[in-house]
């Protein structure tokens, strides 16, 4: 019989578990702070920071900075992906019109 899987990472233990407290919380209620959370699992900050990332990249909270982790209302923005193929689109535009400008001006700046 062959075992497959092991122990969970902690920071996959840390999402886990947050996962399921934010079944029982509503949208912009706020998460426990950082320390609060070392304290809880007994993990380093950045195990905690990975498990936070980790809902963050789900959709489930949303960050504020320094004023903490929100859950989210299913609002969050779409994929951070489409963000920045449209930034270089508009970046490749802006290139080529800078081009043209730059083709058409006189040498010597008259």
């Amino acid at each position: 019989m062959t075992v497959t899987g092991g122990p969970k990472p902690k920071a996959v233990q840390v999402a886990d578990a947050l996962r399921g407290d934010i079944k029982k919380m509503n949208p912009g209620e706020k998460l426990p702070s950082q320390r609060e959370l070392i304290d809880r699992f007994g993990y380093a900050s950045q195990t905690i920071q990975n498990g936070l990332a980790a809902l963050r990249a789900e959709g489930l909270i949303v960050s504020a900075g320094n004023l903490g982790n929100f859950v989210s209302d299913g609002s969050a923005p779409g994929d951070v992906r489409d963000d920045i193929k449209e930034i270089r689109s508009q970046l490749k535009t802006l290139t080529e019109r800078l081009e043209a400008l730059e083709s058409r001006s006189v040498p010597g700046g008259a």
